[in-house]
C-alpha cells in the first residue's frame, strides 16, 4: 500500500523524536516532513536535533530539511509534539488550512468539539470532529491525546466505572524526568530529591478523565460524575510514570472482583488490528512490589498500562498502583494510535 505522509511538528523535541522513532517501518505511515522552531528550520534534521533515544535517527529522516511549523507542509496529516504555549495557534492554523492535526499538546484538549481520544475507551467521541469542521470551516480538524499521567490512570478507571460505578478517586503521581522534556529538571534539583507539584499537572489529572469517561450526546460532551483529587511529584526516574490510586465505588465489590474487571478489560477497537494497539492493553501484576518503572514500562512495546494488586483502603474502598510509559503510551505512541484509528475510520 502507499503510505500516508506524516508531518511531525516539534520534531527535534522529546516527543517529536519518539514520534519519528515509532514511525520507522510503520506499515501505514511514514515521516515525510519534520518541522520545528525557527532556530532549527533550514537545517538537516540530523544537525538540528539533539537526538536522545537509544536507537539511531532513521536514515530516511536524517537528511530531511527541517521546515517551519506553519500551514502548507507536504503531508497528509500532522502529529504534533509542540509545547502547549506554541501549539495553540500553530495547530489551529494548520487545521484551518485543511490538514488533520493529531496533537499531544494540552492547548485544545478541553475544547467543546475537540475529541480527547483514547481509542480503547472513547472511540465514539470522534463524532465531535464533524461539529469542529463546521466551526473551523475546513476539512482539517484537531484530535488530542490526554496528559501523560491521565492516560495511564483512565484505563483502570474505565474498567472499574463500567462495572461498579466510580464515585471518587485520589491519586498521587511519581512522574519521570523525561516528562519535563529536554534538558528537563536541573540535576541539582532532582538528585537526592523529589520535586512536588508539577505546574498544571494536577488540574489536568482532575479534569481530563471526566471528559474521556463522559459522553458525546446532542453535539456536546458531558463529563462523567466522578470526583478526582491529584497530587503530583517529579522523581529521579528516566521513563515511566508510577501512580498510587485510591477509589470509592458506587456499588459493593471485593478486591478480587476489581482485579478481574481490570484483567478482563476489553477494547472496542481490538477487531481493527491497529499496529500500535497492545494486547492486552492493561496488565495486572500480582506481586505487591510491582509495577516498577525499570521492570514494567516497556510492556506492550511501551503501550500497555501495568496495574499492581488491589487491596482494601481504610479511607476509601480500594487502592492500587499503576505504571505507564510517559513518552510512548503517554505521548508519541498515543498520538500514533489515534492516527491509526482515524485512518481506519476513514477520517484521514
Amino acid at each position: 500500500m502507499t503510505k500516508l505522509r506524516a508531518g511531525i511538528l516539534g520534531a527535534t523535541g522529546t516527543v517529536g523524536q519518539r514520534l519519528i522513532q515509532l514511525l520507522e517501518n510503520h506499515p501505514w505511515f511514514e515521516t515525510a516532513v519534520v518541522a520545528a522552531s525557527d532556530n532549527s528550520a533550514g537545517k538537516p534534521y540530523a544537525e538540528a536535533a539533539h537526538w536522545q533515544l537509544e536507537s539511531d535517527i532513521p536514515e530516511s529522516v536524517r537528511k530531511l530539511v527541517v521546515q517551519p511549523c506553519a500551514p502548507g507542509l507536504a503531508c497528509d496529516f500532522v502529529l504534533s509534539g509542540l509545547p502547549s504555549n506554541v501549539a495553540r495557534e500553530t495547530e489551529l492554523a494548520i487545521a484551518r488550512s485543511g490538514t488533520p492535526v493529531i496533537s499531544n499538546a494540552g492547548s485544545h484538549r478541553m475544547e467543546s468539539d475537540v475529541p480527547l481520544l483514547i481509542p480503547e475507551i472513547n472511540p465514539d467521541h470522534v463524532a465531535a470532529i464533524e461539529v469542529q469542521k463546521k466551526r473551523l470551516g475546513s476539512k482539517g480538524y484537531i484530535v488530542t491525546n490526554p496528559n501523560c499521567s491521565t492516560i495511564g490512570l483512565v484505563f483502570p478507571m474505565a474498567a472499574i466505572d463500567r462495572t461498579f460505578g466510580l464515585e471518587a478517586l485520589h491519586v498521587v503521581t511519581m512522574q519521570a524526568l523525561s516528562g519535563a522534556g529536554y534538558p528537563g529538571v536541573p540535576s541539582l534539583d532532582i538528585i537526592d530529591n523529589v520535586v512536588p507539584s508539577i505546574e498544571g499537572e494536577e488540574k489536568k489529572i482532575e479534569t481530563e478523565p471526566l471528559k474521556i469517561l463522559g459522553t458525546w450526546k446532542d453535539q456536546q460532551f458531558k463529563d462523567a460524575p466522578i470526583r478526582i483529587s491529584a497530587m503530583t511529584h517529579r522523581v529521579n526516574v528516566r521513563d515511566g510514570h508510577l501512580e498510587a490510586v485510591s477509589v470509592k465505588l458506587r456499588k459493593a465489590a471485593d478486591a478480587r472482583e476489581i482485579e478481574d474487571v481490570m484483567r478482563n478489560f476489553s477494547s472496542p477497537i481490538d477487531e481493527l488490528h491497529l499496529p500500535s494497539a497492545p494486547r492486552p492493553v492493561m496488565i495486572l501484576q500480582s506481586h505487591a512490589q510491582r509495577p516498577q518503572p525499570r521492570l514494567d514500562r516497556d510492556r506492550g512495546r511501551g503501550m500497555a498500562v501495568v496495574v499492581g494488586p488491589v487491596s482494601a483502603c481504610p479511607v476509601l474502598d480500594f487502592k492500587f498502583r499503576l505504571l505507564s510509559h510517559n513518552t510512548i503510551r503517554g505521548a508519541a505512541g498515543a498520538a500514533i494510535l489515534n492516527a491509526e484509528f482515524l485512518y481506519r475510520r476513514e477520517l484521514l
